[in-house]
């Protein structure tokens, strides 16, 4: 995987060389660092083979997330010596994670192939780099699955699209290059010069919200750009599953039995109509057009995990911004390049509740939870409420960490939330008109962990941590 990973580094290196920003050399040497290692651990391990078990796919998912953010750090560390490795780390990690988050100021200046590496790493991110290694490495071989169900958020593990874990990797793989493809096309079209609309395409695919510009999108003052990244960008929070059934049938019936994306676009045209309507009434924009536009644009970017920005928000009505953080962590779906709670799980919640109701007046009533027409097992129910559990368990002992340091409530608080659900921008010292770069050492260490426990959604983190993992 080490190995592999180093031929990802031929995009910048080509892109470099085109347009001669010199820093190809930067990119080279990076690539045989991290080929190198890769190819020397193999080596040194390859009389050691067995059968991986499940508890090795967790290991080996969060024990790669970490290395490879590491790895994708060399390039910064080399190209930008002013950067220390806990920013370069911590730029890395936000790009795998599909975070979004950044460290780097005077983005318009730096070398445009450390831009597009910075946006690969949200599309490699996005879907997982452990799902493309089963689908083009099939030496991993009957441990695929134990990989594949570890890496995949949600119920939609258990998910078979195609016989052979190997073809539903490479299914969902070239549906979402396919998506990436038609996406680069559409900016392009809007306006965008290829560069800035593969890198912003890259992003957005991948829900992540690194962008070429210190403005972020706003620095387009495009409609036209703006419509075709909010379409990516709801096309990418849904579940990747439904668009390949989709391609695979030409037919749009696939979602018209997802009850999930159904409920992901009732929440994102809800909000967008109450965002608009509170904007009027406020007066925030001269004409109700304009607030419109730029309410859709944030509240799907926001709400869908991604970070881009045409505003800064949290010079909205106080209600606002804080609406939109809360949007992050339920709207994205399962099976999605997105982060937070997910819809499913914000659905069984909300019938586990409806349940309960119901029981206190008829206690021997048997009510399965259905989402989508179809039971849901009471196991799925009972690891659901765990997970949001330790989900609020996390925000809080990482805001109390944060807090330690010094950091106000405010700033602590959309800080870890924000990274958590792999959204980017919170509030504060962090708010959509700054980054992170204001954070100290430990903030930002503190940050780069909520990364990391969000995007393996907790328990494959947390599992590690536990006894019973490490028994025989």
């Amino acid at each position: 995987m080490m190995a592999f990973f180093g031929l990802l580094y031929l995009l910048p290196i080509a892109w470099s060389l085109a347009v001669g920003d010199g820093a190809v050399m930067d990119f080279v040497l990076a690539a045989a660092i991290n080929a190198g290692a890769g190819l020397a651990v193999a080596l040194v391990t390859r009389r050691f083979r067995r059968e991986l078990k499940p508890r090795d796919g967790f290991l080996l998912v969060t024990l790669s997330w970490v290395l490879m953010s590491g790895s994708a750090a060399i390039p910064l560390m080399i190209a930008l010596p002013d950067l220390s490795f806990t920013d370069a780390y911590f730029e890395s990690m936000s790009g795998l994670t599909t975070t979004g988050s950044t460290v780097l100021n005077r983005l318009d200046d730096l070398p445009q192939s450390i831009n597009l590496w910075r946006c690969t790493l949200h599309w490699i991110g996005g879907i997982g780099i452990i799902v493309l290694a089963v689908a083009v490495l099939p030496l991993l071989g009957v441990g695929g699955m134990q990989l594949y169900k570890a890496e995949t958020p949600g119920p939609v593990k258990d998910e078979k699209l195609t016989p052979r874990i190997t073809e539903t990797a490479k299914a969902l793989w070239l549906t979402y290059l396919a998506i990436t493809v038609a996406g680069i096309i559409a900016l392009r079209v809007a306006g965008m010069n290829w560069f800035d609309a593969i890198c912003h395409c890259f992003s957005a695919i991948g829900l992540g919200g690194f962008s070429t510009h210190d403005a972020s999108v706003g620095f387009f003052e495009s409609f036209a750009v703006e419509l075709v990244l909010i379409v990516i960008m709801v096309v990418a929070a849904l579940n990747f599953s439904r668009h390949f059934l989709a391609f695979r049938s030409m037919s749009f019936k696939p979602y018209a039995t997802d009850s999930e994306g159904k409920a992901v676009l009732i929440v994102l045209g809800g909000s967008v109509a109450l965002v608009s309507a509170l904007l009027w009434i406020d007066g925030t924009y001269p004409t109700m057009g304009e607030g419109f536009r730029h309410s859709m644009f944030n509240v799907v970017s926001i709400a869908t995990t991604t970070g881009f920005v045409t505003e800064d928000y949290e010079k909205w009505p106080a209600f606002l911004p804080v609406w939109l953080l809360y949007l992050s962590c339920i709207t994205c779906s399962t099976g999605s390049t997105g982060g937070g709670i997910k819809m499913f799980r914000t659905l069984l919640l909300i019938r586990q509740a409806r349940r309960e109701l119901k029981l206190l007046v008829h206690p021997s009533a048997v009510l399965p939870i259905r989402i989508g027409g179809q039971a849901i097992p009471e196991r799925v129910v009972y690891s659901v409420l765990a997970f949001i559990f330790l989900y609020f368990g996390a925000v809080l002992v990482l805001t109390f960490a944060q807090l330690a340091t010094g950091l106000d409530l405010v700033s602590s608080f959309s800080a870890v939330v924000g990274s958590i659900n792999n959204v980017g921008p919170g509030l504060g010292a962090v708010g959509p008109s700054t980054n992170f770069s204001a954070l100290n050492n430990t903030q930002t260490w503190i940050c780069t962990i909520a990364m990391l426990v969000g995007r393996l959604e907790i328990f494959s983190v947390l599992v590690l941590f536990t006894g019973h993992f490490w028994r025989k």
